[in-house]
């Protein structure tokens, strides 16, 4: 039997070849942004592979009843009804820590640009302002401290902050205060609590779920150093923007760092826009040319194999 895969977001392209030349594959990278073309595909399909912004939900199962397998180009799995794929037998494919490295570069990187405060000085300085005695004022990584999370990523920033001179601090329910992880990482384990006032840089590193939505509002905004950076690369709904504007706006935080947002795109016009020291970025923190290969490689051969054992 030939079976069926689609496509529905970008993905390398190797990865597709190796594909195509086992299974019957339909790529095309503009289907999450197609509902209605993409639920007239899915009646012959088998497996299925997206990356965050194809909504794998209730209805579309309902429409592929011979799917059996959705590969995620990616680990986040809030797009994916999970309870809905097992309940119908359906496998789902994180690629789990094939962007780890990738993410973990793009924190430590924005954590050392926020803390410094001198980046984003360019467009004043080519227009003959130079701000030499402000922007002095920044502070060195070596001795600060992070993390909140402590996952395949999380572990990958705090060896790079590590290998910086930061003191890297962490909090994780998912692991026991007696665990090797914390004696083998040499990191600090602490309460979310302690940790908050404590950092002088918090990343978030956390799936989102009804536990971790705004995990990071008003209150413990709050709790942060005065003068601490926010990175947060995991999810957009774990920080309240509201409570991140306004501490922003109030320099109680000296900066943001945001690859992710509540509502993806970023809508014109958000406060955020208007909010000092925030650095946006696209939700690219765990795509480079290297983590897309990885990612896609790794979701191709576990596609095939999932495929291989029905």
């Amino acid at each position: 039997m030939n079976r069926k895969i689609l496509i529905t977001e970008f993905m390398d392209e190797a990865a597709v070849g190796w594909l195509r030349a086992r299974f019957s594959v339909d790529y095309d990278p503009t289907l999450a942004d197609d509902r209605p073309r993409l639920l007239g595909m899915l009646a012959a399909l088998n497996a299925l592979i997206v990356r965050n912004r194809t909504q794998v939900n209730a209805e579309l199962l309902a429409r592929a009843p011979q799917l059996c397998a959705v590969g995620r180009l990616g680990v986040g799995l809030d797009n994916i009804d999970v309870v809905a794929c097992s309940a119908r037998g359906v496998a789902v494919l994180p690629a789990t820590g094939a962007n780890a490295l990738t993410v973990a570069e793009y924190v430590v990187c924005t954590v050392m640009m926020l803390l410094r405060g001198a980046f984003l000085a360019s467009a004043a300085v080519a227009t003959g302002k130079w701000p030499r005695r402000q922007l002095g004022e920044g502070h060195e990584t070596a001795g600060k401290a992070l993390i909140v999370g402590f996952g395949h990523t999380g572990r990958c920033a705090a060896r790079l902050a590590q290998a910086l001179g930061l003191r890297v601090l962490a909090t994780d329910p998912l692991l026991a205060a007696d665990s090797p992880v914390w004696r083998e990482s040499g990191v600090a384990r602490r309460t979310l609590d302690e940790l908050l006032a404590e950092a002088d840089a918090v990343t978030l590193h956390v799936p989102l779920t009804d536990e971790t939505r705004h995990l990071i509002g008003a209150e413990r905004i709050a709790r942060m150093k005065q003068g601490a950076v926010l990175v947060n690369a995991a999810r957009g709904g774990v920080v309240d923007e509201s409570a991140l504007v306004a501490a922003l706006k109030s320099a109680h935080l000296a900066g943001a760092a945001l690859d992710v947002f509540e509502s993806e795109p970023l809508r014109a016009g958000s406060p955020l826009a208007d909010a000092p020291n925030p650095l946006l970025t696209p939700h690219v923190a765990g795509i480079t040319r290297e983590s897309n290969v990885r990612v896609s490689t790794m979701i191709a051969e576990q596609a095939a194999a999932a495929l291989a054992r029905v």
